[in-house]
Formats: C-alpha cells, sequence, structure tokens
C-alpha cells in the first residue's frame, strides 16, 4: 500500500522557519516526481515545489514564484523521502501542506496530475 506522510509542520512566527518531511512507502519512489503543494481554507490547492531526479547527483527542481528564494526542496533517494526547507515564512504561508508523488518524469504544477498524496500537515505562520 502507497502511504506518503508528512511531518514537521506548525506554529512559527513571520521570519521563521520549518523543515517539512515527507516519508514515502509501498514501492520505490526514486523516478517519481515530488512535490509539495498547499492548501489555505477557501482556498484551492495550489503548487509550491517539485523535484524530479535525473542522475547521479542531478535533479530538476521547480518553484512557485511566491516562494522562490524562501523554500527549498530536496530529496533522499535512499530514504524515499523529499523534505522542504521553509525559511523567512509569511503569514500569507499559512495552509495545510501537502506531499504528493507522481509517477512520470516530467514535473507538472496541476494537483490532478499527481497519482499518490499524504494527508496534509498544518504550517501556521503568526504576524
Amino acid at each position: 500500500q502507497v502511504q506518503l506522510v508528512e511531518s514537521g509542520g506548525g506554529l512559527v512566527q513571520a521570519g521563521g522557519s520549518l523543515r517539512l518531511s515527507c516519508a514515502a512507502s509501498g514501492r520505490t519512489f526514486t523516478n517519481d516526481v515530488m512535490g509539495w503543494f498547499r492548501q489555505a481554507p477557501g482556498k484551492e490547492r495550489e503548487f509550491v515545489a517539485a523535484i524530479r531526479w535525473s542522475s547521479g547527483s542531478t535533479y530538476y527542481v521547480l518553484y512557485a514564484d511566491s516562494v522562490k528564494g524562501r523554500f527549498t526542496i530536496s530529496r533522499d533517494n535512499a530514504k524515499n523521502a523529499v523534505y522542504l526547507q521553509m525559511n523567512s515564512l509569511k503569514p500569507e504561508d499559512t495552509a495545510v501542506y501537502y506531499c504528493a508523488a507522481r509517477p512520470l518524469d516530467v514535473i507538472t504544477t496541476t494537483p490532478s496530475q499527481y497519482n499518490y498524496w499524504g494527508q496534509g500537515t498544518q504550517v501556521t505562520v503568526s504576524s
């Protein structure tokens, strides 16, 4: 059974940092695109970042404009895990953050094109 489990969310003041983790199990995700999305109350789920492994230590990454320069996505294929380092957090970053996997090698920002999802972890940034 495929599972994605997020952790690391919490309450932080504006300007602070959090590191989200996503542990994947049930199969190998090495060749999948792994992504992070978020959903604030009353809003649609939106793309945050995604990463694809190419070969060796080469990865391709894509970020939403709203987080570029503040967030960093990374992955550890040996651990079947993906991470999201979030720095300089703003109140508008408050949302439930979801990990997702897409078993194809093309990065996409569309939620419906990801096959597997975690349950989400709450991130709240106070002003």
